[in-house]
């Protein structure tokens, strides 16, 4: 009996692996609970994931930008999508820059995050440092452009837009426990909320299907019932900031409140990059992501300075 087919069974396998490394740095042995020196190891490491993706951007924007791989996709109108009816015109030059920020913004947030928190404890601070290195991942996007100048299988696109999805879902789900967490949620199940993301995230996955013949132009592949999933993602957004608010009732702190619109500012921006396909969009997307990230971050370290 067969229980997987051939993109899901390495998709699991590769996410098996990033778990097992994810547990080594948060999962410390038999007790329920990180240390301030585990978590701030786990904020080290992502710097460094961060700073190699922001390489690999370099390298593939040199790489595309010399391999013409942006005038390779527009010879294949037909198989184009637009996301929205924007009024500009779609430019992949404008998703290149969106891509290359949201990984900037990565590197610079985690690098922030450390510096920020480094000794102050806030169980809230490692599910924004997931989502914050989610971004990273958006590097993947540009499996694109490469696949059309080094034309390597569709298998490769394929299971790196499974990989890419995941992610998104990993890092919305992040932010809605760290929410979670502030409402009241006890601090010593980390390991379980991990493992709750991990699993939703992966259903979520392992249940769309990808077709590589087809993107759209913000350079991501078509999905299945993104309707759905879409729903998903609002559900997850709005659950969140009343989580925020029911914790700034709750813990008698009105910081709670300003973390919910840094949460409104920071999906806004998410939004906005990753769906943007015009010169209208990276900007905005960056000042709104950056800002709402910066309010979450001051206002979580304000509420846990002196506790």
């Amino acid at each position: 009996m067969v229980f997987f087919n051939n993109i899901e069974f390495p998709l699991i396998l590769i996410i098996g692996i990033s778990f097992s490394a994810l547990r080594k740095i948060v999962c410390w042995g038999t007790v329920n609970y990180m240390t301030l020196s585990e978590r701030n190891t786990f904020f080290k490491a992502g710097i460094v994931f961060c700073a190699v993706c922001t390489l690999f951007i370099l390298a593939a924007s040199f790489f595309i930008y010399n391999g013409a791989g942006y005038s390779l996709i527009d010879g294949i109108e037909e198989e184009i999508r637009r996301p929205y009816s924007f009024f500009l015109a779609s430019n992949y030059y404008a998703v290149h820059t969106s891509i290359a920020v949201s990984v900037f913004f990565s590197l610079f947030s985690i690098i922030f995050i450390l510096a920020f928190f480094e000794r102050t404890s806030a169980p809230e601070i490692l599910y924004i440092a997931m989502f914050t290195i989610a971004f990273a991942f958006e590097a993947i996007r540009l499996f694109l452009p490469l696949n059309f100048i080094l034309n390597y299988p569709s298998f490769y696109v394929r299971i790196a837009s499974k990989i890419l999805l995941f992610i998104r879902y990993f890092g919305i789900f992040s932010l809605f426990a760290a929410s979670l967490c502030a409402a009241g949620l006890e601090v010593q199940k980390t390991r379980n909320i991990i493992f709750i993301i991990i699993i939703a995230a992966l259903v979520i996955t392992m249940g769309v299907p990808i077709d590589v013949l087809n993107w759209d132009t913000s350079l991501n592949m078509v999905n299945g019932y993104s309707s759905l999933f879409k729903m998903i993602e609002l559900i997850a957004f709005f659950t969140t900031m009343i989580s925020f608010l029911i914790a700034a009732k709750v813990r008698g702190s009105a910081e709670y409140k300003y973390i919910a619109i840094g949460v409104l500012f920071a999906v806004a921006g998410r939004g906005i990059l990753l769906s943007t396909d015009n010169w209208i969009g990276p900007l905005p997307g960056i000042v709104l992501l950056s800002v709402g990230t910066w309010f979450i971050c001051s206002k979580l370290h304000k509420i846990h300075l002196w506790l």
